[in-house]
């Protein structure tokens, strides 16, 4: 094999030609030799890959065969032209710069050529942030193929989302639900960041009270005990249930940051036979709501114990000249955490209990007493339940009922406030208010110093999105 050393080889002519050897040779390169271009290059095809232009596109162009974009549309969406005349094999690549594309979208013209094989020449457009593509000619039919694409989100890696544990939790949608129905420990190991929230949701029951006994040898009932207070704070923006609008909803969530926040869940008040026994303060971080207020009891006749206490929602009074309704909101705060405590018609009925949203209910003169109607909230369910539901919280106790009617049951729904005992006498107590919900107990029926119901224990809900 013959060898030529020379340092440069030039053709005769300026501008001329310079052929290494003949058609169908074989030109071998050897191993660890470089070859440096200087210039341009044609006919060496391309390997399936772009070079890439770091210069962010920030307003309309025209794209070059074998280049990549950064497209930053921060300022507004951008439209990129595919080349007009393309061949088999060109391709073009882009890549959401600024992962901006979901704010202001990017799209992409094929110039003359379809997209995808779509009939007609249509445009497409990408609304995703992080998006990246890789658009390569193929013929006239199916124009310009997708070869490569991505919705890489690292660049969104500094935005961090609420992770913590607590309680039974539960998820719908984008969103976490932590359910407390005793006490525990909401633990934020990281708080949200850039684009995650570090708000919450979150809704915060007191316990309800017991309802009220009855006085001896007859002649007055119970009153229906007032349900704990009810506080919350559901987003309207990003409810993930949606449904109606919620009432006395607070202006404004709680800020967690990475730290523990103890949890109190709020009993409910035990009925005794003398008074009316309050439900227990539940609390989440600032939130504080107040336990109902004892329905009124008779047991001993003409003495404060016939009044309703104040309360979250305050408790129902007996008859009596002395006596006074429970009053809700107790201590007062905004929006209202519930309401007053009913009133009797006569001397020896009874009222209601409060509820969240209305007053205890008196019935009419020798009927039975109603409970105070609880408030509904969306998607504020007990934890395992479908993340859609409609849930009651807050109900009032019923008042128990004269001999010739039968008593009133709480408030609406699953507020969870007792019915009064019936009369005739088949039991003698109130019926308890639900568990979890707040309610109040409801009150003793006509007989020697029969109890109250229980009232419901408390619960603390906390949502948030988290992802």
């Amino acid at each position: 094999m013959s060898e030529v050393k020379v340092n440069k080889i030039s053709p005769r002519t300026n501008c001329g030609t310079v052929t290494l050897g003949d058609s169908g040779d074989t030109i071998t390169i050897p191993a660890g030799a470089t070859i440096v271009n200087n210039g341009t290059q044609t006919g060496f095809g391309r390997t399936g890959t772009v070079d890439w232009d770091t210069t962010a596109k920030t307003a309309g162009f025209t794209a070059v065969s074998g280049t990549g974009y950064f497209v930053d549309t921060t300022s507004g969406a951008i439209t990129m032209n595919l080349p007009a005349t393309p061949s088999a094999g060109d391709i073009v690549s882009i890549k959401d710069y600024a992962y901006t594309f979901g704010t202001n979208n990017f799209t992409v013209d094929g110039n003359g050529s379809p997209i995808g094989g779509v009939a007609g020449i249509v445009p497409v457009t990408y609304t995703t942030n992080g998006t990246s593509k890789t658009f390569v000619y193929v013929d006239g039919t199916k124009g310009w193929l997708v070869t490569n694409e991505s919705t890489d989100t690292s660049q969104e890696s500094n935005d961090a989302y609420i992770v913590a544990t607590g309680g039974t939790i539960t998820t719908c949608g984008d969103y976490k639900i932590h359910t407390f129905t005793g006490p525990g420990t909401f633990c934020v190991s990281q708080a949200g960041a850039g684009a995650g929230p570090s708000v919450v949701d979150y809704l915060v029951v007191a316990g309800g009270a017991a309802g009220g006994g009855t006085a001896p040898f007859g002649g007055t009932n119970g009153a229906g005990g007032g349900a704990g207070g009810v506080r919350f704070f559901a987003d309207p923006t990003n409810n993930p249930q949606g449904g109606p609008a919620a009432p006395r909803n607070a202006p404004a969530g709680i800020t967690v940051t990475a730290t523990a926040f103890p949890i109190t869940v709020g009993a409910g008040g035990a009925p005794t036979t003398n008074s009316a026994n309050p439900g227990s303060n539940s609390i989440f971080s600032s939130i504080i709501s107040t336990g109902g207020g004892g329905g009124g009891s008779a047991c001993s006749p003409l003495s404060p114990t016939e009044y309703g206490r104040p309360g979250g929602s305050g408790g129902g009074q007996t008859g009596g000249a002395t006596a006074n309704v429970g009053s809700g909101n107790t201590p007062p705060v905004s929006p209202p955490q519930g309401s007053d405590g009913g009133t009797p018609e006569n001397a020896t009925n009874s009222g209601g209990g409060g509820g969240f949203m209305q007053a205890g209910l008196p019935g009419p003169p020798g009927g039975p007493r109603a409970g105070g109607a609880g408030g509904g909230f969306q998607g504020f369910g007990t934890s395992g339940a479908p993340c859609g539901s409609y849930y009651y919280f807050g109900g009032g106790g019923g008042g128990a009922g004269q001999p010739t009617g039968n008593a009133m049951p709480g408030g609406i729904g699953g507020g969870g406030g007792g019915a009064g005992s019936p009369a005739p006498i088949p039991t003698a107590s109130g019926s308890p208010g639900s568990p979890n919900t707040g309610g109040g107990g409801g009150g003793g029926t006509y007989i020697d110093c029969s109890t109250g119901g229980a009232g419901g224990s408390g619960i603390v809900i906390i949502r948030y999105k988290y992802q």
